[in-house]
């Protein structure tokens, strides 16, 4: 009678004062820190956890355990009017400086009520970790964060495990495991520690909502656009031949490379003057539970970054990649049947063993540094066809990343083969502790099996397959001290594309 239910956003409760006396959570707390912790670090989550408290003897935990689930239970079951069965998954969790868990949901087929409770020393709202409730719209997505309890000593939170209560539930691999049962925290920007064992009582399974797929970037085939776009933007050593061969025997190794100083100076530099241009219009992009950074508006964009997407979208572009790579981006690149006529040798853009042809043209572009790929004949209808009759095409965005921004792995995000190209911009003095780097992993895994990190005037390709799966780790309060160097830089442009054979 003296816990009020909130309906909103979902049903929740908070009980202060859970457990009676100062001795007993005292003591609790005593015999939870003496537990094993091991760090969990993944798209959705950085903290400290404990195996599953089910089995263990230490006295106030044991007895805790047994309360939650002979008394409390029961409790909780009449409140709620959820049948709950005489099951419980509980765990302990550490939250330190820049820990987090980020927007998901708790749904798992049998999970009903969540709890957390908290023996965290005084805590503020300004010291984060903050659990975040969301609203949701008519397609069952996170919105807006509309109440954030702050965690307090000896206080129990629970809420009813729904499509509204926002953990994403990804893959079964991920949550299968003990995750602190939340549908945000926000991230721990003091050097408290925020200790707090949770869990979940189970029951009859609930429906399940259906939901909506994102609409995917629009795929478009290249740009007709000759060589000259190349040699307009691109550092002269990548198109070398020899470097090219170099390249590609590279990347088939190891199926990803960097490129570094990759434009030509005085362009990256005219490239990041353009990104600050303040009529810029940055669209954030959502639901939480799947992404939260910045998108440009092309339209928006001044001539200088419309140039360089319309050099990301070229034919030539797609011909050099294909140069790189060895994959099939462009009808004139050789493909696996060629091999026998020049194994490991780059084709030019005219499909030729060698560039002597152009090299009089290429000599009066590069003072003779480098061999000119060719010109690059207007293929049929502006689009570029493989063997196979299909069309090479790409997709990208220009984006914008900051404190809090993030991307997850999902269960509706696209597993197919694909190149991806990424070039940062505006991240010198970037440290990796501060997040905001690319992870890949294998669909179902937390192991990473590639990370790539924003480097200044670097491009990054990285070809994954079905299997393959990536995310931009969430970019934490660390990253603010840069402005100490960098006054007028919060974060980094990427220019993020993908293309397909």
């Amino acid at each position: 009678e003296a816990v009020a239910v909130e309906p909103a956003p979902f049903r929740h409760g908070v009980i202060s004062g859970f457990l009676a006396g100062p001795a007993f959570p005292e003591a609790l707390r005593d015999e939870l820190l003496g537990l094993s912790f091991r760090g969990r670090r993944n798209d959705l989550l950085s903290l400290q956890q404990s195996e599953d408290l089910g089995g263990r003897s230490e006295p106030h935990v044991a007895a805790l355990r047994h309360a939650l689930l002979e008394e409390f239970r029961v409790w909780l079951s009449a409140v709620t009017q959820i049948e709950l069965e005489p099951t419980l998954d509980i765990s302990c969790a550490k939250y330190e400086y820049t820990d987090v868990l980020l927007c998901h949901d708790d749904e798992l087929e049998g999970r009903r009520i969540a709890f957390i409770l908290y023996l965290v020393p005084a805590w503020e709202k300004s010291d984060g970790g903050t659990l975040d409730l969301y609203s949701t719209d008519e397609h069952f997505e996170p919105q807006q964060i509309i109440k954030s309890l702050v965690p307090s000593w000896n206080t129990l939170v629970f809420f009813e495990v729904s499509p509204v209560s926002f953990h994403q539930a990804r893959n079964c691999a991920l949550c299968s495991v003990l995750l602190p049962a939340s549908l945000q925290v926000s991230e721990v920007v003091s050097r408290k520690c925020r200790l707090s064992l949770s869990g979940w009582f189970h029951g009859p399974a609930s429906a399940r909502a259906t939901r909506r797929s994102q609409p995917a970037l629009r795929r478009s085939p290249h740009l007709p656009c000759d060589h000259e776009i190349l040699y307009e933007w691109i550092n002269q050593v990548y198109l070398d031949m020899d470097s090219q061969a170099q390249i590609q025997e590279e990347f088939e190794e190891r199926s990803e490379i960097l490129l570094k100083d990759f434009l030509k100076k005085e362009k990256y530099q005219l490239l990041c003057e353009a990104l600050q241009d303040k009529d810029i219009q940055w669209n954030s992009q959502g639901p939480a539970n799947k992404r939260l950074y910045e998108a440009a508006e092309e339209d928006s964009l001044p001539e200088g970054l419309k140039g360089f997407l319309r050099f990301l979208r070229s034919e030539a572009l797609f011909l050099l990649l294909s140069n790189f790579t060895g994959l099939k981006l462009h009808f004139l690149a050789p493909s696996d049947e060629d091999e026998d006529a020049g194994e490991g040798q780059a084709a030019d853009s005219a499909g030729h063993s060698s560039p002597k042809a152009e090299q009089e043209e290429s000599e009066a572009h590069t003072d003779g540094n480098a061999q000119q790929p060719a010109s690059i004949p207007e293929a049929q209808d502006g689009e570029a066809q493989n063997s196979s009759g299909t069309t090479s095409v790409c997709t990208g965005e220009l984006r914008r990343w900051t404190h809090g921004h993030y991307t997850l792995v999902h269960d509706t995000q696209a597993t197919e083969f694909a190149l991806d190209l990424l070039f940062f911009c505006g991240c010198e003095d970037w440290d990796p502790d501060y997040g905001g780097f690319t992870s890949y992993i294998a669909k179902g895994e937390d192991e990473e099996l590639l990370t790539v990190n924003p480097e200044e005037n670097c491009l990054a390709l990285v070809y994954r397959d079905k299997e393959t799966m990536k995310f931009v780790k969430y970019i934490n309060h660390q990253s603010l001290a840069r402005l100490k160097k960098h006054p007028n830089r919060t974060g980094f442009w990427d220019f993020s594309f993908v293309y397909y054979e």
